[in-house]
């Protein structure tokens, strides 16, 4: 799919694919400046260029929104902006393609921008936006996670950087609740005999230790050619995909795990709605 660039075109000799570059390239910074709230020892190793690809052509039926999810107004502004503007801010960032709705590619503007349209799921979404990508990272995120900062994306970038034989890292959380696995509804015997009825109701099949488990959420970055190969698998599999790093990892990548704070939140419902619009407002009042 060709992609369409909002304003302009990049001048000659931009060291992105499409859009202008965000700022030049930026001098490694010292190990301290990370954040005092989430050190990375591997942030001065960082400042290599990473193009960001927004996943917004997801639809708001879950929000009870008229419209795609990703220009449902939050704080002021479309949700969408809230994650442009982080990456904006980010120092790894070089580029940023939106993969947005069709029909609603000319609602984006800014001269750094890139938009293409998204597909029916989030892989094809990913993959069109993909192709405008010319660098050899690229940092995938959900318009629906409108609390990111520039500190977690460049502390991921870091994390990916920091270990060569990485093929990705994502920003997670660790589980705290108590995870049970669940089994189809009970079949039970009724009063009458021979009859059976189904109680409706799953029954716990076992409790999972969640010592080990951590809530994928995004951004998450990877090798471009890594994102690539795991995009070109079985079709079935990459469309019923709910994450990029499953299908990198199914494709035999290796990706690590950067801590990520709680209220990355991702928005689904409209209670989510409303405690993002009330974690952005305490946020701007800092």
């Amino acid at each position: 799919m060709t992609p369409h660039t909002v304003a302009g075109s990049p001048p000659t000799g931009s060291r992105v694919a499409l859009g202008y570059p965000l700022r030049p390239p930026a001098a490694p910074s010292s190990v301290c400046d990370a954040p005092a709230h989430a050190p990375n020892p591997h942030r001065a190793s960082s400042a290599a260029s990473v193009t960001a690809v927004i996943a917004a052509a997801g639809s708001g039926e879950r929000l009870g929104a008229d419209g795609p999810k990703a220009f449902v107004p939050l704080a002021g502004r479309p949700m969408v902006e809230w994650s442009i503007a982080a990456f904006r801010a980010a120092e790894p960032v070089g580029s940023i393609v939106v993969a947005c709705p069709p029909g609603h590619v000319h609602e984006l503007g800014g001269r750094d921008l890139g938009v293409v349209e998204g597909g029916e799921t989030r892989s094809a979404s990913v993959s069109s936006a993909l192709e405008a990508v010319g660098t050899e990272l690229v940092a995938v995120h959900d318009a629906a996670r409108p609390l990111l900062t520039s500190e977690l994306i460049a502390d991921v970038v870091a994390t990916l950087v920091g270990d060569p034989g990485a093929d990705g890292a994502i920003a997670a959380t660790p589980v705290t609740d108590t995870i049970k696995q669940a089994a189809p509804p009970a079949t039970t015997s009724a009063p009458l005999p021979g009859v059976e009825t189904v109680s409706g109701a799953l029954v716990v099949e076992s409790t999972l230790d969640r010592g080990p488990l951590w809530a994928a959420q995004t951004p998450q970055v990877f090798r471009v050619e890594a994102l690539r190969r795991a995009l070109g698998a079985d079709p079935d599999r990459v469309a019923a995909a709910t994450d990029e790093a499953m299908l990198v990892e199914a494709a035999g990548g290796r990706v690590l795990i950067h801590p990520s704070p709680p209220e990355n939140l991702k928005v689904t419902t409209p209670l989510d709605l409303r405690l993002a619009e009330l974690l952005l407002s305490a946020r701007s009042a800092q």
